[in-house]
C-alpha cells in the first residue's frame, strides 16, 4: 500500500536501464518521468542514480539532464583490461547505500531489472522492515526480482511516458519531486526542469 507520509529512496541503476530502453525499443529513457512515478506523491528523501563513465561527446548533457531531473549522480570508471574487455558496474555500491539509508526510509524504489538484486530486496524486507518495489522493463527484467519485490513497476506498459525517441527534439517538463530530506539531495527546490532523457552512451 503506498500512504502520502511513506519515506521513500529511490536507486538506479542507470546502466540497465539504457540498455534495456536501447535494446528493446530502440529509445532513451525518460528518467525524469521515472522519479516521480517512484515517488508517487509520496515523501521523496533520496534519490540516486548509478552511471559508468565513458568518455563519450554526449555524457556530460546527458548527467547534467539526470542532475536537473532531481537525480543525485554517482560515476564510475569503466574498467578496460589488457585483452580488450570492459567491466562497470554498480551492483555493490548501490546495494551498500540502500543498507546504509534503510534505517531512515519506509520504502525503497529499486529502478532495474537485474536478479542480481533478489538477495538485497529480501534482506531489506527482512531485517529492515522495508517495503522494497522494483521498476524495470518487463522482458529484460529477471522473474526472480519480480517475485521478491512487494510490487514490480512494469515501465514497458505506459511507453509513452517513460521511453522517448533517441532522436527526437522534443523535451518533457515534468514537475521535480520535492525532496524533504536525506543526504545528497537535502532540500532541492521543487520546480520543472528539462527531464534527464539526453542520449548518451552506457556502459
Amino acid at each position: 500500500m503506498k500512504l502520502k507520509d511513506q519515506r521513500v529512496g529511490v536507486f538506479m541503476d542507470v546502466s540497465n536501464m539504457y540498455h534495456s530502453a536501447r535494446n528493446l525499443f530502440s529509445a532513451r529513457v525518460n528518467f525524469g518521468k521515472i522519479l516521480e512515478r517512484a515517488a508517487s506523491d509520496r515523501q521523496l528523501i533520496h534519490a540516486t542514480a548509478y552511471a559508468i563513465k565513458t568518455q563519450s561527446p554526449d555524457e556530460q548533457p546527458f548527467l547534467e539532464a539526470l542532475d536537473k531531473a532531481g537525480w543525485q549522480v554517482k560515476q564510475k570508471e569503466l574498467q578496460v583490461f589488457s585483452d580488450g574487455s570492459k567491466k562497470g558496474d554498480w551492483d555493490v555500491g548501490l546495494a551498500v547505500d540502500t543498507i546504509k539509508f534503510a534505517s531512515k526510509l519506509d520504502v525503497i524504489v529499486l529502478v532495474t531489472g537485474d536478479g542480481d538484486f533478489r538477495p538485497l530486496v529480501g534482506y531489506l524486507k527482512e531485517s529492515h522492515g522495508c517495503r522494497v518495489e522494483v521498476m524495470g522493463f518487463g522482458a529484460s527484467s529477471s522473474h526472480k526480482i519480480k517475485e521478491e519485490a512487494d510490487e514490480f513497476i512494469d515501465l514497458a506498459e505506459d511507453q509513452k511516458t517513460f521511453l522517448l525517441p533517441i532522436r527526437a527534439s522534443l523535451r518533457l517538463r515534468p514537475r521535480r519531486p520535492r525532496f524533504l530530506g536525506g543526504k545528497g539531495n537535502e532540500h532541492h527546490e521543487s520546480r520543472s526542469t528539462n527531464q534527464g532523457s539526453s542520449d548518451a552512451p552506457g556502459s
